[in-house]
């Protein structure tokens, strides 16, 4: 389990097609083999280690739910170790379980008041709505507006700097993980229902 407050950029140190190297800073150099590391929103499992650098193996499903394919040598992601039973939760609730992948459609506005527009999928727009928690690339992210296949978000300049978020362009494809609570939620009024 996550919070989605990124702890540091990280870049792809060098990718096969089921692993990948990623680099870090000393921040993770207590990073053990096993561990769960949140990259730009997908949970993956620490399978090698050196004092700057950590490796992962890359599933299939992994491959086909997120964006990690589209990464190359020195792309920037995001990184969040897993949640301990003393974190401070100061996001929300996130799994590293990407839901599907979403696209950048419009990028407005300058420093605190730059909105980041996503068309997110079909199939995660009953979950998308206003002043709801979202996922993007592992960042927990509050909606700001959800019309029809589109949502945003508001992306202060902390943010920016400390994320990938800052660095994302129209047409980039972003990692979505959307608020597990809302689909316990709807799980139990289907039970209720009979569905």
């Amino acid at each position: 389990m996550f919070t989605g407050i990124v702890e540091e950029v990280g870049f792809v140190f060098s990718k096969l097609k089921n692993s990948m190297v990623i680099q870090a800073s000393e921040n993770f150099s207590d990073v053990k083999l096993g561990d769960s590391i949140n990259v730009s929103g997908v949970c993956l499992t620490v399978v090698e280690k050196t004092d700057c650098a950590f490796s992962v193996d890359l599933a299939d499903e992994t491959l086909k739910k997120t964006n990690l394919d589209l990464l190359i040598q020195g792309d920037r992601v995001n990184l969040e170790r897993a949640l301990t039973p003393v974190s401070r939760l100061g996001g929300h609730y996130v799994q590293g379980h990407v839901d599907d992948v979403g696209k950048v459609m419009k990028i407005s506005g300058k420093s605190v008041d730059r909105i980041i527009s996503i068309k997110a999928p079909e199939n995660l727009l009953p979950y998308i709505v206003r002043k709801g928690f979202i996922s993007v690339n592992g960042v927990s992210l509050t909606i700001v507006s959800a019309d029809g296949d589109d949502f945003s978000f508001t992306l202060i300049p902390f943010s920016a700097e400390n994320t990938n978020l800052g660095s994302i362009t129209v047409g980039d494809h972003v990692n979505l993980e959307v608020d597990i609570m809302a689909k316990y939620i709807e799980r139990i009024i289907d039970k209720k229902r009979g569905i």
